[in-house]
């Protein structure tokens, strides 16, 4: 990025904080396809489930409106909540991580949150994700969300 040299110390760090929120707020807009989605998958396994995990499927599904992600252990697929398109990667990547290890442990016992304990983001996505539950269960209010 450049920077005008006249720029202060001070405008220079304002500057560089809106160019970051810009990218930031780009990058989370940007709807990974089935086929990135299965490669993130793939990293993310070998990231943080030492590559253990490795569904058969991975994509995007229209018909989970009370889950983020689903995982069919006997099959090795993997279905994600299109509405989770255009959340930060962070939060994605939890939930697809969530779901990959449920192929190796099928319930939400120790053993499992054991295994996402490697993810630095799990308790921030996790409260990501209560915030948006939270706010679909606010009373629509007159006024709000532009109306």
């Amino acid at each position: 990025m450049l920077i005008p040299a006249r720029m202060s110390e001070a405008e220079e760090q304002r500057w560089v904080n809106v160019m970051l929120d810009k990218l930031a707020a780009q990058e989370s807009k940007r709807v990974l396809g089935d086929d990135e989605l299965a490669e993130r998958a793939e990293r993310l396994s070998d990231q943080f489930l030492d590559g253990r995990a490795r569904p058969n499927s991975v994509r995007w599904v229209t018909n989970q409106n009370t889950r983020w992600g689903s995982c069919t252990p006997a099959e090795g697929s993997i279905r994600l909540s299109h509405r989770l398109q255009g959340m930060p990667e962070y939060v994605v990547d939890y939930v697809l991580l969530h779901e990959l290890a449920h192929l190796l442990v099928p319930g939400h016992g120790p053993r499992f949150w054991r295994l996402l304990e490697a993810y630095p983001r799990t308790e921030r996505a996790k409260g990501y994700l209560e915030g948006v539950v939270a706010a679909e269960r606010l009373p629509h209010l007159p006024g709000a969300r532009g109306e």
